[in-house]
C-alpha cells in the first residue's frame, strides 16, 4: 500500500507524443493579456467569500454575476416568487396543464424555462438541481459565508416544488410522469410553438401540450436524484425533506418497474436525447443511499452488471464526461466519496474501489500532460471533441476536478497516480481554475463567456425575454421575429447566464440567431455555480465532510463467509 492513498492504479494512459504541441500552446498563453478579467481570478474567487477575519457579511461581485442574478432567476416559469427580483420578467405561463384535456396534471406552473425558449424539459431540468443540491451539500459554508445559502436554497426548491406536481407524489407506486411542456418541433408545420414563435413568456397564448411518458428509467431515476439530493439539502424542514424522499422512491421504483428511454419517439429526441438509463441507475441508486440509508440502494449503485450498462469498464471518447445525458462520471466519484471516508468494507470494497481507480484514470484524462482530449490553442478543453456547446461539459468537469481535489484533502491523500507518475490533488484545482479563468475572459479572444463579467461579453444573447423589451407592447407568436433578427444589442442585460461557448478554433459569433454560440441553458449554468462555488475562498475552506452521510447508518465491515467445511 502506498503512503500517498490506499489505491494507486496501474496502466498508464497515453502521454502526448508532440511535446512542441504543448509548448507552443504554452507559449501562446503567455501571449494572452493577463488583464481580459476585470481583476485576477484568484483575487475575485477570494472576494466571493469573506476572508477568516472578516466578521461582516456583505455580497461580493462575482456573486452577483452567477448566483444573486444566475441565469435560473431569468428561466422562472409560472407566478414569480419573492425572492426573484429580476426588472424585465413577471408571471408567464401560470396556466400550464389546464389547456391541455389529455393529462391529469392540471397544475403544472412553475419550474423553469430550459433556455432561450419557453419549454420546461424535466430532463436536464432536474439534473441542473441535482447539481445545485450536491454544490450545496459538500460547500454549504462557503454559500452561507457569502450570504447566498438560503438564496440557492429557494432556487431548488422552486425547481423539486414543481417536480413533486409532475406525478403523483403521495402514491407509493405510479404509471406516469411528466416529461415536457411546450413544444419544439417545427417540421410539421408553422404552427405556433415554444420555438417558432420569439415571445416573451409572459406573452404566451398559444396551446402548450403536456408531454407524458409511461416508460421512461432516465428522467424517474434522474428527477429521483434531484428530489433525494435536496432531501439532504432540506434535512434541516423534515416535513419537506421526507416528501421529498418518498417521491424520490416512488419515482425510483416506477424506473426499475417500467424500463424505456424517455426520448424514445417523442421531439425530446431532437433536443435532449437520452442514450441510456443504467447511468441514472447508478446516480438515481447514490443519491437514494445518501438520503435513506438503505441498504438496496447502495447494493443495486454498486452492482457490477449496473456498472457495465452504464459503460464503466469500457472507457470510449467520452468517458469522464459528466453531462444532462449521462451521469456515470458523477456516480463514480460519490462512490469514490464513500470509499475514502466510510470504507465499507466487504462486500463493497471490491466495486467502490473500482469506481474509485475509474475516477482516478479519468481525472488523469483532464491534465493536459495526456491526450485523452484535446484543447483549443487557447487552453479549452474539448471534452465533446470539437462539438458545439462546449462549456457546459467544461464547467462540469471543473467541478468534478475540484470536488475530487477536496475529498483527497480531506482524507489525507496529497494526491494519486496517473500510471507511474504521481500528481498533487492541486494540480485538479489548477486545471479546473485554468478552464474558469478561459471561460471569464482568458482566452483568445479576451472574451468573458458570462454575461456581464468583465468588459467584454455577448450582447445578442439567443434568448426570447432578454432580446424583447419590456414595453407594454405584446408582440405575438411572429411580431417577435423583428427582435430576434435585430443586429441590435439585447435591450434587457441576462447578468449571469453562461452562453453556449467558442468553437474549436476558440472562435465566437456574437449572433442572436446562432444558439450554437450565443444560447445559456439551465443545465450548463447549475454546472458553472457549482464550479465557482467549489473553486471561491480560501483552498484551506473544503468539503463538509459528514453531512451527505446524515443518513447513513454505521458502517461496520461484514466479515467474508467462512471457508467450505473441509473434507478429508
Amino acid at each position: 500500500m502506498s503512503m500517498y492513498g490506499r489505491d494507486p492504479w496501474g496502466g498508464p494512459l497515453e502521454i502526448a507524443a508532440d511535446s512542441a504541441t504543448d509548448d507552443d500552446r504554452s507559449r501562446n498563453l503567455q501571449d494572452y493579456d493577463r488583464a481580459a478579467l476585470s481583476r485576477p481570478l484568484d483575487e475575485t474567487q477570494q472576494s466571493w467569500l469573506l476572508g477568516p477575519g472578516e466578521q461582516k457579511k456583505k455580497k461580493f461581485e462575482m456573486w452577483e454575476t452567477v448566483e444573486e442574478y444566475a441565469y435560473m432567476s431569468m428561466s422562472v416559469a409560472g407566478k414569480l416568487p419573492k425572492h426573484n427580483n429580476v426588472s424585465w420578467r413577471g408571471n408567464s405561463c401560470v396556466n400550464d396543464g389546464e389547456s391541455d384535456s389529455s393529462t391529469l396534471f392540471k397544475d403544472l406552473s412553475g419550474g423553469y424555462y430550459d433556455a432561450g425558449d419557453a419549454i420546461k424539459f424535466n430532463f436536464p431540468q432536474s439534473f441542473a438541481m441535482t447539481m445545485l443540491s450536491w454544490s450545496v451539500i459538500e460547500y454549504s459554508a462557503k454559500y452561507e459565508a457569502a450570504g447566498e445559502l438560503n438564496h440557492v436554497k429557494d432556487i431548488i426548491k422552486w425547481g423539486t416544488d414543481y417536480f413533486l406536481k409532475t406525478f403523483n407524489h403521495t402514491a407509493d407506486t405510479i404509471d406516469r410522469v411528466v416529461a415536457q411542456v411546450g413544444k419544439g418541433d417545427t417540421s410539421g408545420g408553422p404552427d405556433p410553438n415554444d420555438h417558432y414563435c420569439w415571445m416573451r413568456p409572459e406573452d404566451i397564448d398559444y396551446v402548450r401540450p403536456v408531454t407524458e411518458c409511461h416508460s421512461c428509467s432516465d428522467l424517474a431515476a434522474e428527477m429521483a436524484a434531484a428530489l433525494a439530493s435536496a432531501s439532504i439539502v432540506f434535512k434541516d424542514n423534515k416535513a419537506y425533506s421526507q416528501k421529498l424522499v418518498h417521491g424520490a422512491k416512488t419515482l425510483f421504483k416506477f424506473s426499475r418497474d417500467q424500463r424505456g428511454r424517455y426520448s424514445t419517439g417523442t421531439e425530446a429526441a431532437i433536443f435532449y436525447n437520452s442514450t441510456s438509463y443504467w447511468d441514472e441507475f447508478v446516480w438515481g441508486a447514490t443519491w437514494l443511499y445518501y438520503a435513506t440509508g438503505n441498504n438496496s440502494y447502495l447494493q443495486l449503485a454498486t452492482t457490477p452488471g449496473i456498472a457495465k450498462h452504464a459503460g464503466a469498464f469500457w472507457g470510449g471518447p467520452y468517458y469522464g464526461v459528466l453531462s444532462w445525458d449521462n451521469k456515470l462520471a458523477g456516480a463514480q466519484v460519490l462512490l469514490s466519496r464513500m470509499r475514502l471516508f466510510l470504507s465499507p468494507g466487504y462486500p463493497y470494497e471490491e466495486i467502490l474501489r473500482t469506481f474509485h481507480n475509474q475516477t482516478s484514470i479519468f481525472m488523469c484524462s483532464f491534465l493536459p500532460y495526456f491526450s485523452s482530449f484535446n484543447r483549443t490553442r487557447g487552453g479549452m478543453i474539448q471534452l465533446n471533441h470539437g462539438a458545439p456547446q462546449p462549456l457546459q461539459y467544461v464547467v462540469n468537469a471543473a467541478f468534478l476536478a475540484t470536488v475530487f481535489s477536496d475529498y483527497m484533502k480531506a482524507a489525507d491523500t496529497p494526491g494519486w497516480y496517473c500510471g507511474p507518475h504521481f500528481y498533487s490533488a492541486d494540480v485538479l484545482r489548477e486545471f479546473a481554475q485554468t478552464q474558469i479563468n478561459y471561460i471569464l475572459g482568458k482566452n483568445p479572444r479576451k472574451m468573458s463567456y458570462v454575461v456581464g463579467f468583465g468588459n467584454h461579453y455577448p450582447k445578442h444573447v439567443h434568448h426570447r425575454g432578454a432580446s424583447i423589451p419590456k414595453n407594454k407592447v405584446k408582440y405575438n407568436c411572429k411580431g417577435g421575429w423583428k427582435w430576434r433578427d435585430s443586429s441590435k444589442p439585447n435591450p434587457n442585460t441576462i447578468v449571469g447566464a453562461m452562453v453556449s461557448g467558442p468553437d474549436r478554433h476558440d472562435g465566437f459569433h456574437d449572433v442572436r440567431t446562432n444558439y450554437n454560440y450565443t444560447e445559456p441553458t439551465l443545465a450548463g449554468n447549475a454546472g458553472l455555480v457549482a464550479a465557482l462555488v467549489a473553486l471561491s475562498g480560501d483552498t484551506s475552506v473544503g468539503i463538509d465532510k459528514n453531512t451527505i452521510f446524515s443518513a447513513v447508518p454505521p458502517m461496520f465491515p461484514t466479515p467474508p463467509p467462512p471457508p467450505a467445511p473441509w473434507r478429508p
